[in-house]
């Protein structure tokens, strides 16, 4: 495996785990504004 096919796959990795955690930290912004449960589950 070359470096570059190692850099490719380092960096789809990467661009993975930002849209994931982006994602997340929007989703608990807006639930934080709203007043909702994070995962649409009943914690009381």
């Amino acid at each position: 495996m070359t470096l570059t096919q190692k850099r490719l796959i380092v960096l789809t990795a990467v661009i993975l785990a930002a849209a994931i955690s982006g994602r997340l930290a929007v989703r608990g912004f807006m639930n934080l504004l709203l007043g909702g449960t994070m995962f649409g589950g009943n914690f009381l």
